[in-house]
């Protein structure tokens, strides 16, 4: 579905926004494209794609089983709004569900985008616990990916320090 524009995808999730912001918008600038920042849901997963780009879930509880159609975050996109404001790039945002790295690299392909922007898992405990069961979408998408995926760390270790999963919570 490419439509004559360039894009570059980035992964948004709240905590370390502007470094990943940052980057991504520079790189949106440099190749003349629009940022598409996406929020990907993964407590759901896609029932369907609507022709107007919104996306049909249906959350993995089954107790929950209900239909909704994915609405992106409203405090998450006015930060990004916030981060974005000195920037002269154009941009919007994208609600999905599912696999983040899946749904990632769908939406890349469908826009044909000139590459991916995501940033590093959370430190501590939790995000190691995540990454851990779930793999790191970044690796996962450097795998399965053609395109550019370009990792911002965001919480930087310096030389000789230690890294989240050494120190003790």
């Amino acid at each position: 579905m490419k439509q004559g524009n360039a894009f570059v995808v980035v992964g948004v999730a709240p905590g370390g926004l502007a470094g990943v912001l940052t980057t991504a918008a520079g790189f949106a600038e440099h190749f003349g494209a629009e940022l598409v920042c996406v929020s990907v849901d993964a407590s759901r997963y896609t029932v369907r794609h609507e022709p107007d780009g919104r996306v049909v879930s249906m959350p993995i509880d089954s107790d929950l089983a209900e239909e909704g159609v994915e609405e992106f975050n409203p405090e998450l996109r006015a930060a990004i709004a916030r981060a974005l404001d000195r920037q002269s790039v154009s941009w919007s945002v994208r609600a999905l569900a599912g696999g983040p790295a899946q749904e990632i690299a769908r939406l890349a392909d469908e826009l044909d985008a000139a590459m991916i922007v995501v940033g590093t898992p959370d430190p501590g405990i939790r995000g190691s616990l995540h990454e851990f069961f779930n793999g790191s979408v970044a690796v996962q998408l450097a795998h399965r990916q053609h395109r550019p995926v370009v990792v911002v760390p965001l919480h930087a270790v310096s030389a000789g320090g230690e890294l989240p999963w050494q120190v003790e919570e």
